[in-house]
């Protein structure tokens, strides 16, 4: 049947005519990132790091614990679509000074740097220091963002709008994939709900959308257990459920004093609880005969 409404019932008409490049009736992609490191195989990308860069220091020290633990994929923030406009001298980002710093740890560490873009002004900026590319999720139906970054030609990460459907992310990956960029990655990272069982926690993390966007997709999906649910001691458990229920990437973040983050202090691992948790990840991806890298 036909679905001429908008909806989130992904029908056959949808696959042949609304996302024909992004859907299941063509070969499953597999995006690499460098020699080693690629989603949609047998090896599963760990991306980490904190949520926003803050300074020099602290993401010297993030990119240590990333060599110690065999990891390359640092999420290097510098621009964030934050809640509320309002900055204080504790809860802030970057911005374009970010630039520097991110330039600093390509000279003095082996990584691949994630870092979100949030204006297409900001592209030229970026394109020479960032490897890939993460459009977040207040941003995934920001067409003509998706479309400039895509021109690009590097790996895109599309995050899932928490209020949007599978059918709608979909949708917004045809308009990078139709700029003939092939590299796009898409991301679950929690939905909205009547209810969750904290105050403090905003999103249910849906991991029921993993295994349906591998059904539909052609595209690798990975999973954002942090910014679902917003909660520190939460992340390590739908961390390993993302791995179970056939993630092919996940993004963790950690920083080396959680609580006084400049962003969401509430979410970070520390430094210990990252290295334990990247250990019982490669336990359950050996039994899963997936690599964690």
């Amino acid at each position: 049947m036909d679905n001429k409404f908008p909806g989130k019932d992904i029908t056959d008409s949808d696959l042949k005519d609304k996302f024909p490049l992004s859907s299941s009736i063509n070969k499953k992609k597999i995006i690499k990132i460098d020699n080693n490191i690629s989603f949609g195989g047998d090896v599963v990308p760990i991306i980490s790091g904190p949520n926003g860069i803050e300074n020099k220091d602290l993401i010297f020290k993030c990119c240590e614990v990333l060599e110690k633990n065999n990891l390359k994929l640092l999420r290097g923030q510098i621009y964030k679509p934050l809640t509320f406009p309002y900055r204080s001298k504790k809860y802030y980002e970057v911005g374009d000074e970010g630039l520097k710093i991110l330039e600093e740890v390509r000279k003095n560490f082996d990584v691949i740097i994630v870092s979100e873009v949030m204006e297409s002004e900001k592209l030229e900026l970026m394109k020479d220091v960032v490897d890939v590319f993460q459009i977040g999720a207040r941003n995934m139906q920001n067409f003509p963002l998706i479309s400039k970054t895509a021109k690009l030609n590097k790996p895109i990460i599309l995050k899932r709008h928490f209020g949007c459907s599978i059918r709608d992310l979909l949708g917004s990956s045809e308009y990078a994939l139709i700029e003939k960029n092939e590299k796009v990655i898409l991301c679950e990272r929690g939905i909205s709900a009547p209810h969750t069982h904290k105050s403090t926690s905003r999103f249910m993390l849906d991991i029921q959308a993993i295994p349906a966007i591998k059904e539909y997709s052609c595209l690798p999906i990975i999973s954002d257990p942090s910014h679902a649910c917003f909660w520190h001691e939460w992340v390590e458990p739908l961390t390993l459920a993302s791995l179970a229920a056939g993630a092919e990437g996940l993004m963790i973040e950690f920083h080396p004093d959680p609580r006084n983050a400049a962003v969401d202090p509430l979410q970070a691992l520390n430094f210990d609880e990252f290295t334990t948790l990247v250990k019982k990840l490669r336990l359950i991806g050996s039994s899963l005969n997936k690599k964690i890298l």
